[in-house]
């Protein structure tokens, strides 16, 4: 079965206001619907929010160590040997790495209902630069299940 094509790093053009490329990534992830103009609106409201919580800091510096805290370093993924179905602790790979904690980083921003998004964007932003928040315990649940199943991982393929 051909795999989705998905645009590639080298299509992918940095985002306008500070010229990241991690960030233009951001966006699109988070972006719903093809309406761009509304996640940059978020995303650019959050960076605002950090700023202003966060005044000795740089916005950007403090998303990229946010998103640089949320990645796993391993992972489990189910392997079927003989009847039985075994969880198997694997490294994960830097793109994965960077897909996994842009997307949990999002989800625990959607998740908690009742505010702007901008402002759980940055909430959610902030905690994971203090190692903290829901996306950062997202990893550590994810490199506990990875440990507790270490003994499986000869399975490893």
């Amino acid at each position: 079965m051909a795999r989705k094509r998905t645009a590639s790093a080298t299509t992918l053009k940095p985002d306008p206001v500070y010229q990241n490329k991690l960030a233009s990534k951001f966006i699109n992830c988070l972006m719903w619907q093809g309406k761009k103009a509304t996640a940059m609106r978020i995303f650019y409201g959050a960076l605002d929010q950090i700023k202003k919580r966060m005044p000795d800091a740089d916005p950007i510096q403090v998303f990229e160590q946010a998103i640089e805290h949320v990645k796993p370093t391993v992972e489990v993924r189910s392997k079927r040997v003989g009847g039985a179905t075994y969880q198997v602790p694997m490294p994960v790979n830097r793109t994965r790495q960077q897909s996994l904690a842009i997307r949990w980083t999002i989800a625990a921003a959607r998740s908690k209902a009742g505010r702007p998004m901008y402002l759980r964007l940055a909430d959610e932003l902030m905690a994971a630069y203090r190692r903290e928040g829901e996306a950062m315990a997202k990893r550590e649940n994810t490199i506990k299940m990875a440990d507790a199943n270490k003994a499986f991982s000869h399975f490893a393929w």
